[in-house]
């Protein structure tokens, strides 16, 4: 069904969209749309750089010598 829209079609749609919508509101759902998408990244970094941060608290708690005292030679 989509594969049958032209540019003609997007145009008329856009026109359409804009007169009903106005430009106001338009360019506000854009700017909602832009703050949820760095929201959105901005916690995909935080997750990340936790996970890394855990990664490296578990390889420092293995390598520590847990070797009682009595038994080192």
């Amino acid at each position: 069904m989509l594969n049958n829209i032209g540019p003609a079609g997007l145009l008329l749609i856009a026109i359409v969209v804009l007169v009903l919508f106005g430009r106001g509101k338009i360019a506000g759902l854009m700017g909602e749309v832009g703050k949820g998408i760095t929201s959105f990244k901005r916690g995909i970094k935080e997750g990340a750089d936790e996970i890394e941060h855990e990664r490296r608290n578990a390889a420092a708690d293995a390598a520590r010598d847990v070797t009682p005292e009595k038994e080192k030679v």
